[in-house]
């Protein structure tokens, strides 16, 4: 348990020292497998902030229904983006209890970054992404993180601090 706990850290915390990257569609399969406890995690979060139609409200959505399904699918492309990160995680993340344990603790430490007054445009994200497969909302989610990390090296706003490889070009 300390050690997923500490992996979680890892994965979500600032950079120490330089490590792996992740190539677009290993970071695709990591968003994935955790996109639908975010979503969730989210929406607890923003509940006094949204109404109750709204997209992020709904606990258990069809939209949810598909993140799941595609989390599941995502997961063994996620637990070795994770491992070439984390090397010695291999070991824990062999467990059927690892992925839904990771995700428990790191969906929070991302929803616990949303402020109260952001709400309202993340559920317009969401409800603007809901159409499109869990993949595709995937991807615009790692690109867009991308370029914002790229636009935090000139001096931009704080992002997520998503371990991508540069971009091919």
């Amino acid at each position: 348990m300390l050690k997923l706990l500490a992996l979680a850290a890892a994965l979500a915390g600032p950079v120490q020292q330089p490590r792996a990257c992740l190539a677009q569609a290993e970071a695709e399969a990591v968003t994935l497998v955790a996109l639908p406890e975010i979503i969730r995690q989210t929406g607890a979060t923003c509940a006094a902030a949204l109404p109750p139609t709204s997209l992020l409200r709904r606990s258990e959505s069809p939209m949810l229904q598909r993140y799941d399904a595609e989390a599941a699918r995502a997961w063994p492309a996620a637990r070795s983006a994770i491992i070439k990160l984390n090397p010695s995680a291999e070991a824990l993340l062999g467990s059927d209890v690892a992925r839904p344990l990771l995700t428990s603790l790191i969906a929070p430490l991302i929803a616990g970054r949303v402020a109260t007054q952001d709400c309202p445009t993340i559920d317009r994200l969401a409800t603007a992404l809901e159409p499109l497969p869990p993949r595709n909302a995937a991807s615009v989610i790692v690109t867009a993180i991308g370029h914002a990390q790229a636009r935090r090296a000139a001096g931009g706003a704080r992002t997520p601090d998503l371990p991508l490889c540069p971009a091919a070009r």
